[in-house]
Formats: structure tokens, sequence, C-alpha cells
């Protein structure tokens, strides 16, 4: 059996196929080029980059899994590749902790300004009397739009900095947490920092949009280290114009890289940025390596 990986592997995971007897080739390829060697392959594992289309199965002829090393399958045409019996395999829990923390590390950085305030130290500046005005997040309420893995991960280390957590996923009713579980709205009204960990649905308006954004507290914070177009990036850069939005922290972008008309947003003095690296640790890759390397394993054995 052949697999190919096309956006990287951590070696353990590499390894662990090939203990198990399968053959794997990791090379980056063109769309025209996957479209032609796709062919060879029993099984393809991609990260973000990789685009997994209809095209793209229809020349897999001896294709019996897909694998997404992350949580998000948006660049692979999963319903497609069911009518087709291909399973689609992500690891949702394996890169949790590490986008969890992320999070919570944008809300320090927008809490205490800790984005621009380096900057200007570094240009030669002491503004200590412009950022005076700082926020504790002990004592505030977090709102959690998603509550799966990483939401969960994200509820534990705020409750452990003594904030409150509420949540809301439609497809969560029950949690041992000391969480509450609420309708949207409620999270929206009552929330003074708001983090999503939900995916991008096609076709569907963006998680947090104007309207949302009418409805939350003025002094909102806003996180989004979930997927470029949950929030709607203009109607975010109008509410921090505006104040009703006090920051934001952001990991993810409706264009990756960044284009000149989001910069705007991007060098906003009350918004902390990171460029799409929420998974991006030691730790969370060897464990994305190792779980999508024995997925694919156990469904080319089935």
């Amino acid at each position: 059996m052949k697999v190919i990986v096309t956006d990287g592997i951590e070696k353990v995971g590499s390894d662990l196929m090939r203990k198990a007897g399968l053959e794997v080739v990791e090379q980056k390829l063109t769309p025209e080029e996957l479209l032609v060697e796709i062919a060879k392959y029993n099984a393809i594992i991609v990260r973000s980059a990789t685009k997994v289309t209809k095209e793209v199965i229809d020349a897999g002829t001896q294709l019996k899994a897909i694998g997404r090393g992350g949580v998000g399958v948006d660049n692979i045409d999963v319903a497609y590749a069911k009518s087709k019996g291909i399973p689609t395999l992500n690891t949702p829990g394996a890169s949790a902790i590490s986008v969890a923390e992320l999070a919570i590390g944008h809300m320090f950085a927008v809490s205490r300004f800790l984005n621009v305030s380096s900057m200007e130290m570094r240009a030669g500046n002491w503004p200590k009397k412009n950022y005076a005005a700082g926020v504790e997040l002990t004592g505030k309420t977090l709102g959690l739009l998603g509550f799966g893995n990483i939401g969960r991960e994200c509820a534990k280390r705020a409750l452990g900095l003594g904030m409150k957590v509420i949540a809301f996923d439609p497809f969560v009713n029950t949690t041992d947490m000391d969480v509450k579980l609420c309708d949207k709205d409620e999270v929206l009204a009552n929330a003074d920092f708001i983090s999503l960990h939900m995916p991008l649905i096609k076709g569907e308006p963006a998680a947090v949009g104007a309207p949302e954004i009418a409805k939350m507290k003025k002094g909102v914070v806003i996180i989004n280290c979930a997927r470029g177009g949950v929030v709607e990036e203009t109607a975010l850069l109008n509410g921090l114009k505006e104040g009703k939005v006090l920051g934001a922290g952001l990991d993810v972008f409706m264009n990756e890289p960044i284009t000149d008309a989001q910069k705007e947003l991007i060098n906003h003095p009350r918004v902390s940025v990171t460029p799409h690296i929420g998974a991006s640790t030691n730790e969370a890759q060897d464990r994305v390596g190792i779980e999508i390397a024995q997925k694919i394993i156990d469904a080319l054995n089935s």
C-alpha cells in the first residue's frame, strides 16, 4: 500500500506508517502534478495547502482513504469522497491544547497591550502612561462559540484564571465542567471576551458579523483562532473603529497570506495577530503525526 504526504508530516508519523509496512512518499505537488500522481496511491495525507477536489478524487482510482493532519477539512470535498466510499480522516483533538493556549495568549496580549508596547519599546520609546489602563482576565466572562475539543481546553484554562465561562454549541447539550451552556445571543450579550472555536461552513454567513457585534457588550474582545471567515473582517474593523470592540486576537484570516485590503485590520493598534500558528507547537505536531498515521494504517488494513 502506498501513501503520499503532500504538506509534510512529523517524522514520528511517517516512521509509524513505514513500520506498519506502508510505502510513504513525502512530496510537495502542484495541483496539476497531483492530478497525475494521485493514481499511484492508496491514501493521501494533506494539511491545509493541498486541495483534495472532486477532480483529484476521481483521478485517485486506487484511493482508500484521505487524511487531514489537523481539525478543519474545508480543503477536501468530503461529501464527494463519501459518495465514492472514501473516508476522510482528521485529527480534531491532537492540536486542541496548543490552539487553546494561543487563544488565551491573545487575550493577554490585547488586555495588557503586549503587542504594541513591545514594538514601541524596541523603537526606543517608554510608553508606560499610554498602556496604564490594562484589564485583568480574572473575574471576566469568557464566551465560547463552539465547545468541542478546543473550546473545552480553552474553558479549562480560563477557569484556572478565575474567569466565568459560558458557551454555545448547537451540538453540545451537557457538560461536567463549570461552564454554563446557553444560546448564542446570551453569549454575545454577556461575554467580556468571545473566543470562536467552530468550523467555517461554506455558503453560510460568518458566525460573527455586524449583526452579532451589535449584540455584544461595549468593550468586548474577540478572539479567532478557528478559521478565517468565521469572523467577518470588515465588520470587526468597523467595530474597532467605533469603539464597540475593545480589541481582537487573530490567528486566522479570510485571505492567507494577508492582502493589502486586510492591512488596516492587521495593523490596528488594538489587534494582536499571529500567522495561523495555532497548532504549530512541537507537541501538537507530534500528536497530529501519530494520530493521522494510525488512522491511515487502520483504514488501509480494514
